[in-house]
Parts: structure tokens; sequence; C-alpha cells
């Protein structure tokens, strides 16, 4: 196999983001030939070449443009030194298509009852990678949640000592209590997920609100918890209600790319 599309395949199994820069034409005069690979990860660097000099830098630019997008190009070089906004002076053309490989977005469901099963099979569907959590190692399994990509069978407060959380990680807590939640929430705070949702009535989280304000969050930390979780679509089932807590995920997560692009 060609040694970049092995490098493309190896990160994207390991869920990790990368661009691939592919030369798709070329006319006259060009330092690289139609067919010609370059990655570029998220930090600028860079395997294999599209041609070097000016023309790789600019490819370079596009793919970290491509990442913060979220979407592919097709960008159009001229190499023709007579030509304004020529980037070399080979006299040729080339076009290079430049796309992103990212991974998939954490689901972290906390919880496993019937809203976290109904969560993890949503999930899935939507091309989450779903990681579930419960302290009861015997309801976290692989046969409760066949769905899973990842079971972490430990309290909440020690999942981030586990789990890498980033800005693409979601997290749906739908443990059992108030004192689980007052126990895990700040370290899964500190850990600044995209999101995080608390299941539960308005009494609850006040409740769990007050004795986290005890123990010295801020307003601001638990200004970023959405508690009732979900869209207020009146759900009631389990189903209904992996239906509304997603709907909340997907529009915080696309009006969030959408600002990213702007």
């Amino acid at each position: 196999m060609d040694l970049i599309l092995q490098k493309l395949a190896e990160f994207n199994q390991q869920q990790k983001a990368i661009c691939l820069c592919l030369v798709v034409s070329t006319n006259g005069g060009v330092p690289r030939h139609a067919g010609s690979k370059m990655l570029v990860l998220p930090d600028g660097s860079t395997l294999g070449t599209v041609g070097g000099g000016e023309v790789e830098a600019a490819a370079k630019e596009a793919a970290l443009e491509a990442f913060r997008a979220q979407k592919p190009a097709l960008v159009r070089y001229s190499l023709n030194a007579q030509v304004e906004t020529a980037i070399g002076v080979c006299g040729g053309e080339m076009q290079v298509y430049v796309e992103p490989f990212l991974p998939r977005p954490k689901l972290l469901i906390i919880g496993a009852g019937h809203v976290g099963k109904a969560v993890a099979r949503l999930g899935k569907f939507l091309n989450f990678m779903v990681i579930v959590s419960d302290d009861r190692a015997e309801l976290c399994s692989p046969e409760a949640f066949p769905e899973a990509d990842v079971l972490l069978p430990l309290a909440m407060e020690d999942i981030p000592q586990k789990l890498e959380i980033d800005s693409q990680t979601y997290i749906v807590d739908v443990s059992r209590g108030t004192e689980l939640d007052a126990a895990g929430l700040p370290a899964l705070l500190a850990a600044k997920p995209a999101y995080i949702g608390v299941i539960g009535s308005r009494r609850r989280w006040e409740a769990t609100r007050a004795g986290l304000l005890e123990n010295g969050l801020s307003e601001v930390d638990l200004g970023r918890v959405k508690s009732p979780v979900g869209l207020n679509i009146h759900a009631e089932t389990p189903e209904e209600i992996a239906v509304s807590i997603l709907g909340e995920i997907i529009s915080i997560r696309n009006d969030t790319a959408d600002k990213e692009k702007k």
C-alpha cells in the first residue's frame, strides 16, 4: 500500500485528525504530477510532498483552513510568473484536493439505566464514538451495551484519568442520584468538554448545584451544565428522551462549527 494512504488509514484507526492533500490535475510545467499526496497534521507538520516551496506552503495553509471549516476544498494554483496571483515560476497550473479526516466526536454516557442505553443506541446511529461509564461494573458490560466503543466501569470522578476529554467530547450524565453528580461533576467540568447535560428535574439540579457551589465551583462553571438535559419536546420514554438529548447536542455542535467557520 502507498505509504501516505497507509499513514492515513493508521490515523483514522487511531481517531486522530489528519488532512489529505492530493494533486488531482496539472497543466504545463509543475513540480509534482497528478496523484502526488501530502498529509498535514493540525500542528502544521507534514508527510509527503505536493511540490515543495510556495505550492506546498499554500497547500498546507489550505489544509489548516479545511480543519477549521471541517469540510473539503478544491484549490487551483498558478505557477505562471506572468499571473499576478502566481505562487511559483514553473509556468503551469495544478489543482489540489484537500480533505480533512476528523475523529468522531465522543459521546460519554454516565449511567447504565434505560435512558443511558437509549442514548447509546442513538449515539451509535449518529456516528459518535460511544463511551459508557457506570460505577457498577456488572451493568457496564458488552452484553448490556453492545453499541459501546469503550466501557469505563468506574466512579464518575475517576473518568478524566482514563479518558481524554476535549472540545469534541459530549457528556450525558444520566446517573442515579445527586450524590454521584456532586462527587463527579467537578472533575468533568475541569476537563472542559464541549457539553455536559445532567438528567433530572429542576429541583434535583438545584440541590446538586447548591452542593457544588458550597464545594467551591463557580457560577460560571455551573452555567456550562445543561439541566434538565435535552430539548423540550415533552419526552417521556427513554427513546424520546434520547432524541431530545442528542437533538440538543447536535444543535450545540453545529452552532459551534458554524461560529468556527466564520
